[in-house]
């Protein structure tokens, strides 16, 4: 298989930067312009513990709600029966492509839940897993429209994961905000 060439915007911010933290800031919106989405977002988790937070949000404009944690938490135990999104992610599942919450498969989505907790109606899934552990989730959305994703956007999807793998964990591992010994 020949490896997709990443979009410039893209390509230059994994070029220009090498801090997790300015990686992330900067790539999000690229990544919502390549994908022609709504809302971006980057989910970070400690595996260990399972602490975590929403760390970064792009989104097209102030309409779209803005999901950013200013703090860690752990997730909560329900979490994998309430959303079988994070439950296919804890399983280090491929990542979910999902065209419309309205009728997905009540076993790949909990309308209600998603509904209640992020308001879009198309989103991926993606996962970010090392040695089978879930880091992150990125998830780029799309708000009021179903949303039937290409070949192109799962491909680019698909090296974005490898590429986010490695700064997610990095991020994790050096985070000053996080909460030591709680």
């Amino acid at each position: 298989m020949t490896s997709l060439v990443l979009p410039e915007a893209v390509q230059n911010v994994l070029d220009r930067y090498s801090d997790p933290d300015a990686v992330f800031t900067a790539i999000l919106p690229a990544i919502g312009e390549v994908l022609q989405c709504d809302r971006c977002f980057l989910y970070l988790r400690n595996p260990q513990n399972k602490w975590a937070k929403v760390a970064y949000c792009w989104r097209r404009n102030e309409a779209i709600p803005d999901i950013t944690d200013s703090d860690w938490r752990r997730d909560p135990e329900s979490l994998p029966q309430e959303d079988p999104l994070f439950a296919a992610a804890l399983r280090n599942d491929p990542s979910v492509y999902v065209e419309d919450i309205e009728t997905a498969s009540p076993e790949v989505v909990n309308k209600e839940f998603e509904r209640q907790n992020f308001g879009h109606r198309a989103l991926i899934h993606a996962h970010l897993c090392q040695n089978h552990q879930l880091w992150g989730i990125l998830q780029p959305a799309i708000f009021g429209n179903k949303r039937v994703w290409s070949e192109f956007d799962r491909a680019f999807v698909t090296q974005l994961e490898s590429q986010l793998t490695p700064l997610a964990v990095s991020y994790i591992k050096t985070a000053t905000d996080y909460p030591i010994g709680k």
